[in-house]
């Protein structure tokens, strides 16, 4: 999760994520060398003697169309490859549904019978030994790790956003609309996210916490955990 002096994302916990931070610092090394040339050319105007140039004026306008257009399909690229990787669920091992109230969250697992319960923040009076304030819940989410989860977000009330950094999750919580998201644990552990949608008084109070097992694992607290 994230701490007080971090300066970078949350470590990647998905394959979706991996690759929102390879373009990310794919798009950060284009920036550096625009700011780069831009600083040289001012630079470069400020000492040097103003000259007359022999250079012709549509060899310049075309640069400057043809530099620019590159930089945009180099960036472009890439970002529309992200677009679709995240967009495409073919065939989920798992159906979470994520149901948005003021101010906590009702998870369904459509896969199974009757396998539903709401998740509220533990207040901080109530916060055991190590635990993290205002991110901790009294339920996770408990997924099994290197499957596909398709999750399936709506509101009940106003706007959510149900949203997890480090697995590369943000999606919309909407009232009487259905959004769907999908993501992939790969390795174990409890991840937090919060809702990302000002949505009232208590916005800041209805944390997300995803609980990454072994398949195994996940069989045994489905089959334990009270309906």
């Amino acid at each position: 999760m994230a701490n007080h002096s971090q300066l970078n994302f949350q470590d990647a916990s998905s394959p979706i994520m991996e690759e929102l931070m390879g373009f990310h610092d794919h798009a950060l090394m284009v920036a550096l060398a625009i700011c780069s040339l831009v600083l040289y050319l001012l630079t470069h105007t400020l000492t040097e003697k103003l000259t007359s140039s022999t250079v012709n004026a549509q060899v310049i306008e075309l640069v400057w169309t043809i530099l620019p257009a590159m930089v945009l399909v180099t960036l472009a690229l890439p970002s529309l490859r992200i677009l679709y990787m995240m967009d495409e669920i073919n065939d989920p091992d798992l159906t979470l549904k994520a149901i948005g109230h003021q101010w906590y969250w009702t998870y369904e697992y459509t896969d199974f019978k009757d396998l539903t319960f709401d998740s509220y923040m533990i207040p901080t009076t109530d916060l055991p030994l190590g635990h993290f304030r205002l991110l901790e819940v009294d339920h996770r989410v408990i997924v099994p790790m290197n499957s596909t989860i398709r999750v399936i977000v709506t509101a009940d009330d106003v706007l959510h956003s149900w949203a997890v950094p480090s697995l590369g999750v943000k999606t919309d919580a909407i009232p009487g609309r259905l959004n769907q998201t999908s993501f992939l644990a790969s390795r174990p552990g409890i991840f937090y996210g919060q809702c990302s949608e000002i949505c009232g008084a208590n916005h800041s109070f209805m944390p997300i916490v995803v609980e990454s097992t072994p398949l195994a694992d996940f069989e045994n607290w489905s089959s334990l955990v009270p309906s």
